[in-house]
């Protein structure tokens, strides 16, 4: 099959590389959290990399905990601005009442497309029927729930079907399982909406693989990665790129160290494609994009997660620029960037130069707890 073309900005191609693990480096990790750096290879080959609870697919799912304030960052370069405050544009108010039945409109014309809990015991999710304008709360109190951004359809999870994904229709409440295998956390939606990312494990070789799934057919399929090449360690997970054709994973910087309390350093980032497998482009960004809407519209920026928090990098050099305010920070156009601010529960919309413009409240439904995903209206 012809190898597709990578849309993103892109800097040399990696396939023939193989850059030198630093010595004892573990090649896996547990999904329970990073392997001991001293534990020898064999002792290890049960557990996969340890994956990130990651955004997911067509938009960014935006977690509990790792906020930085709005006034709190501004990319090196840009003009001096007065700190943001919530001052700057009083906060849209939170929908009054019944807040499922109609479309939660953010700042950025953005939408909210559905919420849900990670932990147990699990809390109702919530995923945006678009043609109904209204959101589904299903009655069953899945572990998880995954809004699609488009297509009326969530994928769910259910812990006493291990190894399987559920992709609920939110009309009918029909729930279709595909076995998918072992995934290692979150599923992660394409931005259209059409195919589901997973992280797998195999727990007999402790190596990982890709899978993606078609939600309108039910095709499933597994593509292994060769880990010595393409090397993560610490929190690896597969994301899409902006284009929906191409998924990326994080590649560990060789020689850095690796240390149990911080997260561990990156030589960029290589795309696969999401069609066969293939490994496509490299890019050189030192930190972890958290989904598709991480990659700015024009291609030249993109938000990361840092090894001491969120960046603002170059894509083609990876030159980091400044902070960003949040790891999950989505980009609604190239000088504006939408973010969840927990303290207040509130979406942010900020400038380049850290200026706020506008403010919406969430639901008090949608607290600490909630994991929320957004996309374009």
């Amino acid at each position: 099959m012809p190898e597709e073309t990578q849309a993103e900005p892109t800097v040399g191609d990696e396939r023939g590389s193989r850059p030198a693990p630093p010595a004892g480096l573990p090649r896996r990790a547990d999904p329970r959290g990073p392997v001991p750096r001293r534990r020898r290879r064999s002792a290890v080959a049960g557990g996969a990399l340890a994956v990130l609870v990651a955004l997911g697919g067509s938009y960014l799912w935006l977690r509990p905990g790792e906020a930085r304030e709005t006034g709190s960052w501004a990319p090196a370069g840009t003009p001096a601005a007065a700190p943001a405050t919530p001052s700057a544009g009083t906060a849209a108010r939170a929908p009054a009442g019944d807040w499922t039945r109609a479309v939660l409109t953010l700042p950025g014309d953005w939408v909210l497309t559905g919420a849900t809990s990670t932990g147990e015991p699990a809390e109702q999710g919530y995923a945006l029927d678009r043609d109904r304008g209204r959101y589904a709360a299903p009655d069953r109190r899945y572990e998880q729930v995954w809004a699609a951004p488009r297509g009326g359809i969530a994928a769910v999870v259910d812990h006493a079907r291990r190894g399987e994904i559920g992709l609920l229709a939110l009309r009918s409440g029909t729930v279709r399982w595909i076995r998918t295998g072992n995934h290692i956390m979150n599923p992660h939606w394409s931005p259209d909406g059409r195919r589901l990312a997973l992280t797998l494990l195999d727990e007999e070789s402790g190596g990982f693989s890709l899978g993606v799934l078609t939600a309108a057919s039910g095709a499933y399929r597994t593509f292994p990665v060769d880990t010595d090449r393409y090397l993560c360690t610490d929190h690896c997970f597969f994301t899409w790129g902006r284009d929906g054709r191409h998924v990326a994973l994080q590649q560990t910087a060789p020689g850095s160290p690796l240390a149990e309390s911080r997260p561990h350093a990156r030589r960029g980032v290589q795309f696969f494609s999401a069609t066969n497998g293939r490994p496509t482009r490299f890019v050189p960004v030192p930190g972890d994009p958290a989904g598709p809407w991480s990659w700015s519209p024009d291609g030249r920026l993109v938000v990361l997660k840092g090894q001491d928090g969120p960046l603002l990098a170059e894509v083609a050099t990876g030159r980091v620029i400044g902070p960003a305010p949040a790891a999950d920070a989505v980009w609604v156009a190239d000088d504006r960037l939408l973010h969840r601010d927990r303290g207040s529960n509130e979406m942010v919309l900020v400038d380049l130069g850290g200026r706020e413009r506008a403010r919406r409240a969430l639901p008090a439904v949608l607290g600490a707890d909630m994991v929320i995903s957004v996309a374009p209206r």
